[in-house]
């Protein structure tokens, strides 16, 4: 059994806004694991030049366990996109994320 990334991404919102993703996003999708851990900015300004010192990030890593090769995982990505999509629609509007596929051994 190995641990396989399906998706792996940032999520963030203003400091002064009262939002915790671990209590709006599921911890798991079927057999997909959603990790998220508060991190540090990655990058010191957003494309438009914003500062991101003003926002808290989370890290958010989308995992599955299985004996399958990544390429084999390719409808699973899908599936789990589609199903993660209504809770990242349902965060406040303030919040920003950006997931990309990312499908590979960790």
């Amino acid at each position: 059994m190995k641990a396989i990334k399906l998706f792996q991404g940032y999520l963030w919102h203003p400091k002064e806004l009262s939002f915790d993703p671990r209590a709006a996003i599921p911890r798991q999708l079927a057999e997909v694991h959603v990790l998220i851990d508060k991190v540090r900015a990655p990058m010191a300004f957003f494309e438009d030049g914003t500062p991101t010192d003003t926002q808290q990030f989370y890290q958010v890593t989308l995992l599955v366990r299985t004996e399958k090769e990544p390429a084999d995982l390719k409808p699973l990505a899908e599936w789990v996109s589609r199903e993660l999509g209504p809770y990242l629609e349902a965060t406040p509007k303030e919040v920003g994320w950006q997931l990309l596929e990312d499908l590979r051994p960790i």
